[in-house]
């Protein structure tokens, strides 16, 4: 291992999702010095993060993942695609599961099962569900690291915890907003956006804790956080910053957002 002992790098994952969570309290602030950005900065800022987002499952998890599974022996692609597809249909399963509303899409139907709760609580379930595979994503990438897999590294785990929180703010910033539009206090609003970031640094934990103790799930648990970030950045970023007409900024938001993850993670990885 590169730390001296199995609970490190599980603590180590911790403080990355605690980094996260904070990022989106620091966006989530921005409701208490200025009411309401304008939807076309908000729709680049999304776009931003799908990039990020996009490019974070590629050089941080999936390609990581091909190696491994390569290394070990068996089939490069088995695993990988198996962690893909089932990191996106339990993200799947969770969206039809769990009421929610999207904060982009606040003036449309909620999605899920009917319930009475607030619209509030359903726009803070959305962007609680999404953190998720953020934090796993940091924790496996860490807990790779730690017990010094192929085609893993401290600093690519750095990387992928750099632009991670980077696009947090941006999200911070749009599920506070959209709870101000619904009437909620700056300071209320503020509480509940940062909250929604609580989820990371417990996913991050998990994740660190999945590849530490078993190593042959690796490249499986590499290509589950992707396949849970890109239905992520499909079912909800996208439509989000395409809703208002401002589809050519946000565009190369995504653009700069998946550039910017990319230099990261070659310079740091």
């Amino acid at each position: 291992m590169l730390w001296g002992m199995t609970a490190s790098p599980i603590l180590i994952a911790t403080l990355a999702g605690i980094v996260l969570w904070a990022m989106t309290a620091l966006g989530s602030a921005v409701v208490l010095v200025h009411r309401e950005p304008s939807r076309r900065l908000l729709d680049t800022l999304l776009g931003f993060t799908a990039g990020v987002m996009l490019a974070a499952s590629y050089w941080g998890l999936l390609a990581p993942a091909v190696e491994l599974a390569r290394d070990s022996g068996g089939s490069a692609w088995f695993a990988p695609t198996m962690g893909f597809l089932s990191g996106g249909l339990a993200l799947w399963g969770l969206d039809k599961l769990l009421p929610h509303l999207h904060p982009g899409m606040a003036d449309e139907p909620p999605e899920g099962p009917s319930t009475p709760w607030r619209r509030v609580t359903l726009l803070f379930l959305a962007v609680t569900l999404h953190h998720i595979p953020e934090g796993l994503a940091v924790g496996v990438a860490f807990g790779a690291a730690a017990v010094g897999a192929k085609a893993t590294s401290l600093g690519a785990a750095l990387a992928l915890a750099a632009g991670l929180g980077l696009q947090n703010m941006p999200e911070g910033v749009a599920v506070a907003v959209s709870m101000r539009r619904e009437g909620m206090s700056p300071r209320r609003s503020f509480l509940y956006g940062q909250a929604t970031g609580v989820v990371e640094p417990l996913a991050a934990a998990l994740g660190a804790a999945v590849v530490v103790l078993s190593q042959a799930a690796m490249p499986f648990a590499l290509g589950f956080a992707a396949g849970a970030m890109i239905f992520v950045v499909i079912e909800e970023l996208v439509p989000e910053c395409q809703t208002c007409g401002n589809t050519d900024i946000a565009t190369l938001g995504a653009i700069v957002g998946f550039a910017s993850m990319m230099v990261l993670d070659i310079a740091l990885g």
